[in-house]
């Protein structure tokens, strides 16, 4: 096994935040992690390519994709042991083979794809594409949101996640996720 894509093991709950561009996955991370009293980890692909364009003007290449999934996996396992009963994914390495495989005509690395499935996470949050969607330099796909979210929800079907479409304004979307993630805390005595 590639041991640069696997999980070590934590004792906290992992929660990812799940689905297409421009959902809202970064600011309610941030939140939740601040209302739990805990830790979230950055979305390590916004920030690899971020330099990438800046640097060189390019997009995402075939060759960046194994260099996300490490970084994503490594600052992964570095925050997990910060945790406070539960950490909070900006991203997983799912989301990053769902982008690969939609980016590059199916491709997916065998190792990443492997690990997508391996890696464990409690809960997922499926970010609805309700919201208004934001331009940035990296963000590519306003016109084919419905598209993106029904692959994104059709990967966490097909690998038996166990999800929640989190939908509504920032407020509603903030309701919908502490309920979840709560009941989901409580049926595991993890109060």
């Amino acid at each position: 096994m590639e041991k640069h894509l696997q999980q070590q093991k934590s004792n906290c709950i992992k929660v990812v935040l799940f689905g297409p561009e421009s959902t809202g996955k970064s600011s309610l991370a941030k939140f939740l992690a601040s209302h739990y009293k805990t830790h979230y980890v950055e979305e390590y692909a916004r920030q690899y390519l971020q330099e990438k364009w800046d640097k060189s003007g390019k997009v995402c290449e075939k060759k960046d994709i194994i260099p996300i999934a490490k970084g994503q996996i490594k600052n992964e396992n570095i925050i997990s042991k910060k945790a406070n009963r539960i950490l909070f994914c900006d991203t997983d390495l799912l989301t990053t083979a769902t982008y690969s495989r939609l980016y590059f005509d199916g491709y997916c690395d065998f190792e990443l794809d492997k690990f997508s499935k391996y890696n464990y996470y409690d809960l997922y949050l499926l970010m609805d594409i309700d919201i208004e969607w934001v331009k940035d330099d990296l963000r590519d796909r306003p016109n084919e949101r419905a598209e993106l979210f029904s692959l994104f929800k059709k990967s966490l079907i097909e690998n038996n996640k166990n999800y929640i479409t989190i939908s509504g304004n920032f407020k509603k979307r903030i309701k919908t996720s502490i309920e979840f993630i709560d009941n989901f805390l409580n049926l595991q005595n993890y109060n």
